[in-house]
C-alpha cells in the first residue's frame, strides 16, 4: 500500500516525529510505502509529492517545524474537491492518505472521507482544544517556551517594578495560558472561557503590587473583558473563514495602567510558542500517534484519527473532534484563581 503524508495548518513541535513514527511502523512493519504531500493540502491538489524513505525520516523526531511544509490551503477552493484530488491520487498510485492537522484540517479530512476518498487522520494543535484527545503534540512545548518567556518577564518587571501582560496562543481556548500562566505564577490569567471584568484585574494587579511583588498577567489571545462583545482580531480571517486573533495583551496593557497607575508593558510571544524543537514529552506522543495512524491505514479505518485517552493511544472518529472545542472546565480555572492576587 502506498500512502501520501500530509501536514496542513500551522506549524508544530513534533511534526516531524510524526512522520518518522508513521514511515518507520509502516515500512518495517506493515509493509507501506510512503510519500509525502508538499505544503499541505496544496500538494494534494497539485500532486507535488516527494519520497519519503527511511533514510528521509532519520533523526528528524528532534527537528521543528515540518519537513513536507504547510500551509492553510483549502482543498476544496480552485482546482480541488474530492473528484480533482482522487484523480490525482489514482495517478500517483497513491492509496490512502495520513492527514496531520487540527481543526480545519480534520473538518476538510472528514468532508472528502464522506466523499468517498481514503482519509485517517492525526491530531495536531498546540492549543489543546480538539475534543477528542485528551492532549494534543505540540503544547507541552508551546508551554514550555510560554513559562520561559514569563520566567524572563518577570525579573525585568521586578527590576522596574512595572506590571507585565504576556499574551499567548490558545485561539479560543485557554489552555496554553492557564498551564504556563500556574507554571510561571501568575498574578492573573484571563482566558476565554472566563469573561472577567477590568476591575477585578486591576484588584488582582494591585493585591501583588501592594505585597512588593511585580504583576505578572497572562492573557489568551481569544480572551475577551467583560465589556466586549468579541475576541480582539485586526488580522481578517484564515483560509478556513476563521478570525485572525492577537493583540488582546497591547489593548489591556493601557487600561491597567490607567486603572491601577502602575507602569504596564505588554508582550505578544506569538509563533516564538511553536518553533524551536518539542520537548521530550511531544516527542514521544507524537512518535506514538504516527505509529498508530500506520495502523489504522493498513486495517483501513478510513475517516478515523488516533487519539490520546489517559496514556493510551486509540482511535476516534473525525466528528467526535469536530463536534465541539475543549475548553477548559470552571473547576480547573477555580484552582488556578486561587493562586491571582
Amino acid at each position: 500500500m502506498r500512502i501520501g503524508i500530509l501536514t496542513s495548518g500551522g506549524d508544530c513541535p513534533g511534526l516531524n516525529a510524526v512522520i518518522r513514527g508513521a514511515v518507520l511502523k509502516g515500512t518495517e512493519i506493515n509493509d507501506q510505502e510512503f510519500v509525502g504531500f508538499k505544503d499541505g493540502w496544496r500538494g494534494v491538489v497539485a500532486g507535488d509529492i516527494r519520497p519519503l524513505e527511511r533514510s528521509d525520516v532519520r533523526g528528524i523526531a528532534k527537528q521543528g517545524g515540518t519537513i513536507l511544509g504547510t500551509s492553510r490551503t483549502n482543498p476544496f477552493e480552485g482546482n480541488g474537491g474530492p473528484e480533482r484530488i482522487q484523480e490525482t491520487l489514482d495517478r500517483l498510485g497513491i492509496d490512502a492518505i495520513i492527514a496531520i492537522g487540527g481543526e480545519g484540517t480534520l473538518a476538510a479530512a472528514k468532508r472528502l472521507t464522506d466523499a468517498g476518498l481514503k482519509i485517517v487522520g492525526v491530531p495536531k494543535t498546540v492549543d489543546n482544544d480538539l475534543d477528542a484527545t485528551d492532549y494534543t503534540f505540540g503544547f507541552d512545548t508551546a508551554v514550555e517556551i510560554a513559562t520561559e518567556a514569563m520566567d524572563r518577564l518577570r525579573t525585568t518587571g521586578d527590576s522596574h517594578s512595572r506590571c507585565m501582560v504576556a499574551e499567548v496562543m490558545g485561539r479560543h481556548v485557554g489552555w496554553i495560558a492557564l498551564h504556563s500562566g500556574m507554571a510561571a505564577g501568575a498574578h492573573a490569567i484571563l482566558i476565554p472561557e472566563q469573561k472577567t471584568s477590568m476591575e477585578q484585574v486591576a484588584e488582582w494587579v494591585r493585591s501583588a503590587a501592594d505585597r512588593g511583588r511585580a504583576p505578572l498577567v497572562v492573557v489568551a489571545e481569544g480572551f475577551t473583558p467583560d465589556h466586549a462583545d468579541d475576541a480582539h482580531s485586526e488580522r481578517g480571517l484564515d483560509a478556513f473563514g476563521r478570525p485572525r486573533l492577537g493583540g488582546i495583551g497591547e489593548r489591556l496593557a493601557p487600561m491597567i495602567e490607567e486603572i491601577t497607575g502602575i507602569e504596564t508593558r505588554a508582550t505578544t510571544l506569538g509563533h516564538i510558542q511553536r518553533g524551536g524543537v518539542p520537548t521530550a514529552y511531544d516527542r514521544v506522543l507524537a512518535t506514538r500517534l504516527g505509529m498508530a495512524a500506520s495502523d489504522i491505514v493498513q486495517e483501513g479505518a478510513w475517516g478515523r484519527m488516533v487519539a490520546l485517552r489517559g496514556t493510551e493511544i486509540e482511535t476516534v472518529g473525525f466528528e467526535e473532534a469536530l463536534g465541539k472545542l475543549k475548553t477548559v472546565p470552571q473547576h480547573r480555572y477555580d484552582e488556578a484563581a486561587m493562586l491571582f492576587g
